[in-house]
């Protein structure tokens, strides 16, 4: 898979890119990773990249040439791809969205910076627009390296353990169950005694069952989206949270 970045800021992306499963998978081939910088088509002497928004108003605006010109240059060199602007005025980021985009073979992110892009490169270039939360960041970076780590580690072979993606928080609408490692007892708090027993259906059933009970308490909200099958039903039925279930999702 292809990720290319466009950027005024290549420098911040060096250290998280280097780092970690995206390092990895770079090495091994599964991602490749370019970061353009937008300066260096920029058409006067000072590389500028932004200037005054017309109308008057505080802030600048990325400017459309160099912006054009840098994306051009990106699909020369990769080939056409889904173009996606950082901003906060996209669609909300989520783990569905995450693989909706790896099943892509080439993205292109446009960082945006300032008070934005100019709207005519924004009707002309941009297929997707994509806010990671209802905040504002000082640029589209961050939130370009956010997407690429959490798509990268949904690619085949990208994770140690093929069940990590499967079985990670928002795999399913649900919180992950807490987890626990050696040693079995530490600050007079002992590992549950269910999780030593080596009976793996009820290990499973206690980890659903605990995932349901934290996704109530802290993300309710999740719930609302989230369908059980028949074997689980029953099983929330009988620890009497099938029915404080079903009010969640009637109030929501």
């Amino acid at each position: 898979m292809i990720f290319d970045i466009l950027t005024i800021f290549p420098d911040l992306l060096e250290s998280p890119l280097n780092e970690s499963i995206i390092r990895r998978a770079r090495q091994a081939g599964q991602v490749r990773i370019e970061v353009t910088n937008i300066r260096d088509f920029a058409e006067d002497k000072h590389s500028m990249t932004d200037d005054r928004p017309f109308g008057g108003g505080e802030g600048m605006v990325m400017k459309p040439e160099p912006l054009t010109a840098a994306l051009q240059s990106v699909r020369a060199e990769n080939g056409v791809g889904r173009v996606i602007l950082l901003s906060p005025q996209g669609r909300q980021y989520s783990q569905e969205v995450a693989r909706e985009l790896s099943k892509e073979e080439h993205l292109i992110f446009v960082c945006g910076r300032y008070e934005g892009v100019d709207e005519r490169f924004r009707a002309a270039e941009v297929e997707d627009e994509i806010s990671i939360g209802d905040y504002i960041l000082t640029g589209g970076e961050l939130a370009a390296m956010v997407i690429i780590d959490s798509i990268t580690r949904l690619l085949p072979g990208v994770l140690g353990c093929a069940d990590s993606a499967e079985k990670d928080t928002f795999s399913r609408q649900l919180l992950k169950h807490p987890q626990y490692t050696r040693p079995r007892e530490f600050a007079g708090q002992e590992v549950p005694e269910i999780l030593l027993s080596g009976d793996h259906e009820r290990i499973d059933q206690y980890r659903f069952l605990e995932s349901v009970c934290r996704t109530m308490e802290r993300r309710p909200d999740l719930l609302q989206k989230e369908l059980f099958s028949k074997t689980e039903i029953k099983f929330l039925k009988k620890h009497q949270l099938y029915d404080k279930i079903k009010m969640l999702q009637k109030e929501q």
